[in-house]
Formats: structure tokens, sequence, C-alpha cells
């Protein structure tokens, strides 16, 4: 095993106070991210900042106040591509939002969600291949995120609480964007009429909970967005979005993921 001066330790330690990422610090000096993120473990317990040590306040159980328009996208990004995890040798919950390396627009406005929902905790990018999950650590995930249980989430019920339910219809767009970031895009289709070639954008939500596309629905309803479902085989697994007004409402809150 090879053996860091002291020197590299403090240099390592004073990059990660400062905000700087793991892999950064890695590559700069040298060092394994592992042996990174030993330190920066060891650094933040000495300093009682590791997960669990203290949680900050909830918006359900003590009456914090919620950025919703945060937490409204954040939700959708959570049905879609979040999930929270029980880690055997944590004494909290995570919750991860899986961002592909190809959005990386789409990952910023994400981590940016999760630091405006959870103000007070530590928020940090897991580097996975081709992706990044966002992860936070607290005790009250189940509190903002009542949907989480065993198993995966088109095996089970999914229903917003009065309270979500509240949130996304004041914030509906948020949510859209969300569900849309998430498990959707925006592709460009193409015919051919009289012999000459017609392009036309549309919009695509897919996912196999037959709960969470009807949220999807509802809401775009709501927002006067018409829609169709497509079926992939015999499941009805798309919303499609095609029609050209409607499209430009997408377009105007929305757009491509970048």
């Amino acid at each position: 095993m090879k053996l860091h001066s002291v020197e590299i330790r403090r240099t390592a330690l004073s990059l990660l106070r400062g905000g700087a990422r793991n892999s950064d610090v890695s590559r700069q000096l040298g060092v394994p991210v592992g042996t990174v993120s030993y330190w920066k473990h060891m650094d933040r317990a000495k300093r009682g900042e590791c997960p669990g040590t203290h949680d900050p306040a909830c918006p359900r159980c003590d009456g914090r106040a919620l950025d919703e328009q945060a937490y409204s996208y954040l939700l959708g990004l959570y049905l879609g591509d979040g999930h929270i995890s029980h880690y055997s040798g944590h004494r909290v919950p995570n919750l991860m939002i899986t961002c592909d390396d190809r959005w990386p627009g789409l990952m910023e406005c994400a981590e940016q969600a999760v630091r405006r929902t959870f103000p007070q905790n530590q928020v940090c990018r897991v580097r996975k291949i081709g992706c990044h999950n966002i992860k936070v650590y607290s005790k009250h995930l189940e509190c903002l995120f009542p949907q989480h249980g065993p198993g995966k989430k088109h095996e089970r019920r999914i229903v917003l609480e009065n309270w979500q339910q509240e949130i996304v219809d004041t914030h509906p767009w948020a949510f859209v964007r969300g569900l849309i970031h998430s498990d959707g895009c925006r592709v460009t289709n193409w015919t051919v009429r009289n012999g000459k070639r017609y392009e036309y954008p549309r919009y695509f939500f897919t996912n196999k909970s037959d709960d969470i596309r009807r949220l999807c629905t509802d809401t775009l309803t709501a927002l006067g967005v018409e829609w169709t479902v497509l079926a992939r085989g015999s499941d009805p697994l798309n919303v499609s979005i095609a029609r050209k007004d409607s499209v430009a409402l997408m377009d105007a809150h929305i757009g491509p993921k970048y």
C-alpha cells in the first residue's frame, strides 16, 4: 500500500473543504479516489459532519420552509429516475437521481433542485459508467417521498398525497419538466407527403407505471396540452405530444434536454 505524505493529505483536505470533487482531487494529486473519499470521510467525522450525525429540520415533521417549485421538479425526477436506498453501514437512507452524462445541463438542474429542496444537507455527485448519481442523505426522505416502498415503482401503487398534489397544482410545469427530464424526450419525426419530406417535433414520456403515466397526463390536461397514448407492442407505455400548439407550449416551458 502506497503511503502519502502529510502535505498531500492536507492539500487534498483543503481542496475538498473548498468544494472540489473527490475525482478532481484524485486526478490533480495522483491519489486513488478511494483514498480521497476516506480522507474526506474521516475529516467530516472529526468535524461532526458525517451523514446521520445531525439531520436538519424537515418540512413535514418540523415545519421548515420548502422550496415548492424545486420540490415539484425533483418529484418528477424521482418518479422517473430516482430511488431511495438503505445501505447497510449507513444510519440514514439516501436519495439518488441518476442523470445521463449526455445531458450535463439536466444534471446541473437536478443537483440544484436537490440542493434547494435540502438546503442544509450535503449533496454530491457519484460517478458511474455513462452517468452520475446526484445523492443526498437524510432521515426524512420518506417524509418528502412517501411513494417509496419495496420493489419497482411500476409494481406498486403510486399516488400523490394531498399536500404533494397541491404543490404539483401550484407548480405543474416544474413537475412535467421533471418527468420529461427523467423518462421523456423531445424528438424530430418526419413523414413524406406528395414526394416531399416533412419534419415535425414531438414529445414523448415513457414509463411502465400506469399511475405515473396518469399523473403525467392529468397534469398535461390541466395545462391545456393535448396528448395521445402510443402502445409499445400491446403495452400503452408512451405518452405522445405532437399537435403543433401543444408542442409550442412544451417548448416554451420544457424544451429539449441539453
